[in-house]
C-alpha cells in the first residue's frame, strides 16, 4: 500500500475579533498594559522606547514626565533595580554599622527620644557606624548623638508625596521611593539591630528582622535588641503565651533572637561582642573582622 504525499492543510490561526476578545474580562491594570505593549510592537528595536518617551506625557514639564515614565507599570521594574544598585553601593563603603529603628513621631521631650540619643552617642564615640531611616523621631536623636560623639551618621530616607523626610543630622544619606527598597538596605549589612518602641512601621521592621534570622538569611550572631522593657515586655509575653506556648506556631529558641535591654550600657554591652559582617568589596576580599576589635581600625569615615 503506498502512502499518499500529500500533506494535511496547515490550520490558520485566525486572530481573534474585539468580540470574542471581550468574552474574557481584564482588570483595568490589565488594559492598560496590553494597551501599551501592543503600541510598543509596532515599533522596531530601540525606536519603541524612543516613542513612548517622545510621546507619552508631552503636555507635561519634563521632571514631570521622568516621573511619569518611571511610575508606569512596564517601566517601573527598572527605578526598582537603580534603588538596589544605588543603596548597595552606598553600603558598600560603610563599616561596622549598627542599624537604630523607632518611632518617626517621638518628641525631644520623649524618655526614648533622649535615650536613642545616648545611645546614638554612644556608639560614635566607638567608632561605630550610625545608620537610620533619616527622619524625625527616634531616627533623629540616634543621628544626633551619633553626630555629636564625630561619628558617621547615615541615613537611609524615604521619599513621599509631598517631602523627603531627612533629618538634619545626616552627614551621608541616599533615597529610596520604595519602603521595601529601603528596609533591604536597613538589613543588609548591620552587625545589630536595635529596635526602640514604635509604631506599625518599627513593628514590621521588627519582625522581618528576625523572620531572616529565624530561616537564616541573616546570621544569628546578629542580635535583634529591644530597647525599651516598659513598651516591649507586653509583646514578648504575647508571643510566648500564644505563639509558642499555645500554638506551637514558633519554637522556644526564635523567643532567643530578640534580646531586651533597658539601659544604653546594656544595649553597648551586647553591640561590643558582635563583629563585622563580610559585605560587598570588604567581603570579596576574605575580610571578617574579629570579636571584640577596637572599631577605631574598621571605621573609615568618622570625624575625629
Amino acid at each position: 500500500m503506498v502512502k499518499s504525499s500529500k500533506k494535511s492543510p496547515k490550520k490558520i490561526r485566525t486572530q481573534k475579533t474585539p468580540a470574542q476578545l471581550a468574552k474574557r474580562t481584564i482588570s483595568d491594570e490589565g488594559a492598560r498594559r496590553v494597551a501599551s505593549w501592543n503600541g510598543a510592537q509596532k515599533m522596531k528595536g530601540d525606536r519603541r522606547y524612543h516613542k513612548w518617551l517622545q510621546n507619552k506625557h508631552t503636555e507635561l514639564p519634563l521632571n514631570d514626565r521622568l516621573q511619569a515614565f518611571t511610575d508606569d507599570p512596564n517601566w517601573r521594574i527598572f527605578r526598582i533595580m537603580a534603588e538596589f544598585i544605588d543603596g548597595f553601593e552606598f553600603l558598600d563603603s560603610l563599616r561596622a554599622e549598627v542599624t537604630i529603628f523607632g518611632s518617626a513621631r517621638a518628641q525631644t521631650d520623649d524618655e526614648y527620644y533622649q535615650l536613642a540619643k545616648n545611645l546614638g552617642f554612644a556608639l560614635g564615640k566607638e567608632g561605630y557606624t550610625m545608620v537610620t531611616g533619616g527622619g524625625p523621631g527616634i531616627m533623629e536623636a540616634a543621628n544626633w548623638g551619633a553626630y555629636e560623639a564625630g561619628g558617621e551618621s547615615i541615613g537611609l530616607d524615604i521619599e513621599l508625596p509631598t517631602e523627603q523626610r531627612r533629618n538634619q543630622f545626616v552627614t551621608r544619606a541616599v533615597g529610596f521611593h520604595h519602603f521595601f527598597t529601603r528596609k533591604v538596605m536597613l538589613s543588609a549589612s548591620a552587625q545589630a539591630y536595635v529596635f526602640f518602641p514604635g509604631g506599625f512601621g518599627t513593628l514590621d521592621e521588627m519582625s522581618e528582622m528576625v523572620t531572616l534570622i529565624q530561616t537564616g538569611k541573616i546570621p544569628r550572631n546578629v542580635p535583634v535588641i529591644l530597647f525599651g522593657k516598659d513598651f516591649w515586655t507586653p509583646f514578648l509575653e504575647w508571643a510566648r503565651q500564644e505563639m509558642f506556648q499555645k500554638d506551637r506556631y514558633i519554637s522556644e529558641k526564635d523567643l532567643d533572637i530578640l534580646q531586651l535591654v533597658d539601659t544604653v550600657d546594656q544595649a553597648m554591652k551586647i553591640i561590643r561582642k558582635t563583629a563585622e559582617r563580610p559585605y560587598g568589596s570588604f567581603a570579596a576580599k576574605g575580610n571578617q573582622a574579629p570579636l571584640q576589635e577596637p572599631r577605631k581600625r574598621l571605621h573609615r569615615g568618622a570625624r575625629r
